[in-house]
């Protein structure tokens, strides 16, 4: 892991002579990790030993894994796959996950610490500290900081909003008001005020969703009144500058409280947010403003259009090994995309460049969204090397076409109509089907458990994780009381 550059991660790891000499040392020693010793003598040809095991690490560590994590779950951007790997770890190192009473942390309400179960204020008694923050929610810094500790690493993930848009679309049509009202996604962004209706229900699935997630205020001009629309403004404007990654962010507020809260914001029945005066809400400066403060606050965002590069430098920012970020996609739906490259104007039909063009300008914030963390993870992937990162996402291409073959019934997700095993089984919602997984059979225990961790959907994974952090109280049976004398 090269040195961290945002302002919050300084403070915390300390002088950048210091930090420059770890990422030194990390980026080394995650070399020998990945293409030296018995790692590099196994893989070639990937013949899989019986039983099953990951594969073995150096004697002595490189540097200290990061099991310290908050993992912010966007919508439809394959934060599910990301979610399993955590899900997987936490399990196989006997971490601690804060966890929601149900699935979501009272989403679409901004994230509080009272949501997570087990959770006391400080001062309500010792309790085992968390390790894993990774459910879904609406992102909310201050409250997030009540559960984990500063030094936590926090990463996340963005995909383009026209994928987005298309998956968000059918998985959603019959939650937000203003997809359940159009009869497809080109008449929706073809003319999106006459359906979209800002804080009618499940509308903020229908605009600009990973904005929402990251918990970011909107512009006054988004808070439009009924019957007086605004002119959609061109989503990547020439003037659009984001400030350097380190910017002191207390520089541009006297707020302290903009430290967890980045700007100004619509007060709305979800959240009300103190407004520095000072701070310029033009359109050009409001967004690079809440750029620079995600960059004060996220250590990495992933890209779901190069999920495998994104894997890697996760795997390295880590200082995991490269098994620890393989895995099965999750929650993807049949006919949809599981990774690829971005949408692009390449080989799309006019009627297609049309729609991807209406979709990032009427989504422009999660556009600038897009674009912003699109250029920091190739400013990393260039620290990190080209011809390095190359190497390393064919072997975990490779070694995730090895486990899928020797786990899983036909080697690929499955129609789930095959899938009779309720622990396998995703939920499905929405219009499209979502796809799940069919263990072979005949495979060793050890296998069976590691093939089981990679194939169950994040629902039934979190109910294992919760039974295992609150097991179930055993209660002796109650005697028969005796009636009481009148």
């Amino acid at each position: 892991m090269g040195p961290l550059s945002s302002t919050r991660t300084m403070r915390r790891w300390g002088p950048r002579s210091l930090g420059v000499a770890l990422g030194v040392l990390m980026t080394i020693g995650f070399a020998l990790q990945l293409w030296g010793g018995p790692f590099q003598r196994r893989l070639p040809g990937l013949q899989l030993q019986q039983p099953w095991a990951p594969s073995p690490g150096p004697a002595v560590p490189s540097c200290p894994p990061r099991q310290r994590l908050v993992f912010l779950k966007t919508h439809k951007s394959g934060s599910s796959s990301v979610l399993s790997l955590l899900h997987r770890y936490g399990d196989r190192h006997g971490l601690r996950f804060a966890l929601p009473a149900r699935y979501q942390f009272g989403y679409p309400r901004l994230f509080q610490a009272s949501r997570v179960k087990g959770y006391r204020p400080q001062g309500g008694g010792t309790q085992p500290p968390f390790h894993i923050l990774c459910h879904h929610m609406r992102f909310n810094l201050k409250e997030v900081l009540q559960v984990m500790p500063s030094d936590s690493f926090f990463f996340s993930i963005v995909r383009d909003p026209a994928a987005l848009a298309r998956s968000a679309f059918s998985y959603y049509k019959s939650t937000s008001s203003a997809f359940r009202k159009a009869p497809s996604l080109a008449a929706f962004l073809a003319n999106p005020r006459a359906f979209y209706r800002p804080g009618a229900r499940g509308d903020h699935y229908a605009r600009n969703l990973l904005w929402f997630d990251f918990g970011l205020p909107f512009p006054p001009e988004m808070r439009t009144k009924r019957g007086n629309p605004q002119p959609l403004k061109d989503p990547n404007p020439p003037q659009l500058r984001v400030l350097p990654s380190g910017t002191d962010l207390r520089a541009h507020t006297q707020d302290p409280n903009a430290l967890f809260r980045p700007a100004p914001t619509v007060a709305d029945s979800h959240s009300q947010m103190s407004s520095p005066a000072s701070l310029d809400l033009g359109s050009s400066s409001f967004i690079q403003w809440n750029l620079a403060w995600l960059d004060s606050v996220f250590d990495l965002v992933l890209v779901a259009e190069y999920f495998d590069e994104s894997l890697v430098l996760l795997a390295d920012a880590l200082c995991w090994g490269l098994d620890d970020v393989v895995g099965f996609m999750h929650n993807a739906q049949a006919g949809g995309e599981q990774g690829g490259n971005a949408v692009s104007n390449g080989g799309l039909t006019a009627e297609d460049r049309q729609l991807t063009a209406r979709a990032r300008a009427w989504n422009n914030l999660d556009w600038a969204l897009y674009v912003h963390f699109n250029h920091s993870l190739w400013a990393r992937i260039k620290q990190y090397g080209q011809s390095r990162l190359e190497n390393a996402v064919a072997e975990l291409r490779a070694r995730r076409e090895a486990l899928a073959k020797h786990c899983l019934v036909g080697g690929e997700a499955l129609d789930p109509k095959y899938i009779t095993d309720r622990r396998f089984r995703p939920f499905q919602f929405g219009s499209g089907k979502v796809l799940g997984y069919v263990l072979r059979s005949g495979l060793s225990l050890q296998d069976q458990e590691e093939c089981e961790r990679l194939a169950t959907p994040e629902l039934q994974y979190k109910d294992k994780l919760d039974a295992k952090q609150f097991p179930p109280t055993v209660s002796l049976p109650l005697k028969t009381p005796r009636p009481l004398s009148p």
